[in-house]
């Protein structure tokens, strides 16, 4: 285990940032998201939850794909090059790590994403475990440890300092390029970071969701889910918006568009949202033609689908943004307790 004064992160941060490109928790107009570090950024480590998730260092909310140009009546397709140089994401959560987790799932898949791939394979996640859990926070639920995230790297932030442990190859490697800045750990600090652990765990134990059950909730209950009346009475407050989904750590729902540049087109790929009624719209129409079955999947995609495609893996990780976000109350827990409910009458 190494360690650094929480003094000397500024300096930790140049060093990475010299030689790869760095994103982290940035403050721009009191707003906390991702972004890549600059000298004079605000960085802001204290915020537990950014806004949106970071997966979009990894899944961008926009990206070309190729554009075609035409020249003198020829047409030439440019592929737009993938991902080749080094990154780091640091400042991750545990439930964000646990949903590029599930991206992975996703996307590594046959056939598998190359734009995705590439910026896997090149990037490195430097989890930070939470300080203070929130009363929206619920990952426990979803397995996921947030006093211990397990990524490349993990660092815990207690008193002054930041511990930090490398757990795979990309994290040693990441480390061995920081020697002039980290310091090695003794069994002080080794017995800090478990007391910090311990008072972790202790806050996760108070908060209000961390004992939710889902029991009911698994791949082979489809008909039973999806035929339940209980989705006409859960569905009416929703507003459409789809903000559930663009903050969420796990949607990989997205559209191909084209755009015109004059003498050619660009075509890319963004965010796309199964709460709007022109999501997979075809020719023929749309197969969810009520907000009422798009409500519906959303929640039978992250609690029945994916862990029936996925050994059991829930596409929820509990980080609570929804809860936060949704104008209308709406979010996976009031659904899943709705159905318990259910299931008590």
């Amino acid at each position: 285990m190494k360690k650094i004064a929480k003094a000397n992160l500024s300096a930790l941060f140049r060093l990475i940032a010299e030689n790869r490109d760095l994103y982290l928790p940035v403050n721009v107009s009191g707003q906390v998201n991702f972004a890549a570090y600059t000298e004079d950024a605000k960085v802001d480590l204290d915020t537990l939850k950014t806004v949106k998730s970071p997966k979009d260092a990894f899944f961008p909310q926009s990206e070309n794909l190729y554009t075609v140009t035409k020249n003198d009546g020829k047409m030439k397709i440019e592929p737009e090059a993938l991902k080749d140089k080094d990154f780091v994401v640091f400042g991750m959560k545990g439930c964000d790590v646990k949903g590029i987790e599930v991206l992975d799932r996703v996307f590594l898949s046959e056939p598998v994403d190359s734009f995705y791939a590439a910026r896997r394979a090149h990037g490195t996640i430097v989890a930070l475990a939470c300080n203070e859990p929130e009363e929206s926070c619920f990952c426990k639920v979803f397995g996921v440890d947030c006093a211990e995230p397990t990524a490349d790297v993990t660092v815990w932030m207690a008193e002054d300092v930041m511990y930090w442990k490398a757990l795979t190859d990309k994290g040693e490697a990441l480390t061995k390029s920081l020697a002039e800045v980290l310091e090695d750990a003794d069994s002080s600090d080794e017995a800090a970071v478990e007391n910090k652990k311990a008072a972790i765990h202790k806050i996760v134990e108070k908060l209000p969701y961390s004992n939710l059950s889902l029991e009911g909730w698994n791949g082979d209950v489809l008909t039973e889910k999806f035929d339940s009346a209980l989705w006409e009475e859960l569905y009416k407050p929703c507003l459409a918006c789809g903000t559930c989904t663009f903050v969420c750590p796990t949607c990989q729902c997205y559209d191909i568009k084209d755009y015109n540049t004059g003498n050619g087109v660009q075509r890319y790929r963004c965010w796309d949202s199964c709460m709007y009624s022109d999501f997979t719209m075809m020719a023929h129409g749309n197969n969810r033609t009520s907000q009422m079955q798009r409500f519906r999947q959303r929640f039978m995609h992250k609690l029945v689908y994916f862990p029936a495609n996925n050994q059991g893996m829930y596409s929820c990780v509990g980080c609570g943004r929804c809860v936060d976000k949704c104008p209308s109350a709406l979010n996976i827990v009031k659904v899943i307790k709705a159905f318990s409910k259910e299931g008590e009458r």
